[in-house]
């Protein structure tokens, strides 16, 4: 009976998962391309719901209190949730995932690479760094040393996973590269909210916002957006689910073109990249 007690328990401990609590879906993604059946992930800013005003469900913070990582990325309901999540599991770890990346506000004008979870420039930064791959890569560095600090007996898993995920974003680097190949540099995509700066540096391109200062332009600012649109050539304004679409309906029907829903928040987020440039390139997903 001992024995089979002591067995049950060399299982248990074992076979235990890493308890990790994400922000966004994309990050349920890169955890467990790199921890693969180790890791067991959890995300706070469910489908639908915006990382700007996120609030938690209880739910969520009883499964908080059993995590043993926390992998912040700098979206803004952190700021005033990261605290409270400290004093509910003050035994859980809490890593930055985006330490390393250079930021840039929305327009594009870099600042400083953060190298702690808070920064004092940033309210000013774009928090929205996956969606380059580029800057994915050392999102999936510093997820991978997180898992080394809290389970180092499976180092040799977690590297040959990372290997692989970084060949992964390599290829679809240059996916994206070769479907927008033909499509000039410097041209112009409308966007509602400016969450696709780092994706337009990356590939040459430039994002012009509806949004004024965090909400729908009144109509003589729209007006402006409107002549600003055709000036530039633009073909076509993304949305996401997370905000209300009422003025780029309004300008896509001004200037006849589509209106394309496109999440930076989606599961699917290497399909998600490159359905993004086949829209801009005007290629078929």
């Amino acid at each position: 009976m001992k024995k089979l007690l002591l067995i049950l328990i060399f299982t248990a401990v074992t076979f235990a998962k890493v308890n990790v609590i994400v922000s966004i879906v994309p990050q349920k993604l890169f955890v467990n391309k790199i921890g693969g059946d180790k890791v067991d992930v959890t995300v706070m800013v469910e489908n639908g719901a915006s990382p700007h005003t996120y609030t938690p469900k209880p739910s969520q913070m009883k499964k908080l209190s059993k995590a043993k990582l926390y992998f912040a990325i700098g979206v803004e309901f952190e700021e005033v949730w990261l605290s409270k999540f400290m004093n509910q599991n003050k035994d859980m770890l809490i890593f930055n995932t985006s330490i390393n990346i250079k930021k840039t506000t929305p327009d594009g004008k870099e600042q400083p690479m953060c190298k702690s979870l808070h920064h004092h420039h940033e309210d000013e930064l774009d928090p929205h760094v996956w969606v380059d791959p580029i800057n994915v890569k050392v999102i999936a560095q510093n997820i991978y040393e997180a898992l080394v600090k809290v389970d180092k007996e499976n180092e040799n898993y977690y590297k040959e996973n990372l290997e692989k995920f970084l060949k992964e974003i390599d290829e679809l680097d240059q996916n994206i590269k070769n479907i927008l190949k033909d499509t000039p540099k410097g041209t112009t995509f409308m966007v509602f909210h400016p969450a696709w700066g780092y994706f337009a540096k990356r590939y040459g391109l430039k994002q012009l916002a509806v949004e004024v200062e965090g909400k729908s332009p009144k109509m003589k600012a729209l007006v402006k957006i409107i002549e600003k649109a055709k000036k530039e050539q633009v073909q076509a304004i993304f949305t996401q689910p997370e905000f209300s679409d009422k003025a780029s309906k309004i300008i896509s029907k001004q200037l006849n073109i589509s209106v394309i829903k496109a999440s930076t928040l989606a599961e699917n987020w290497a399909e998600n990249l490159q359905n993004l440039a086949k829209a801009i390139a005007h290629k078929e997903p």
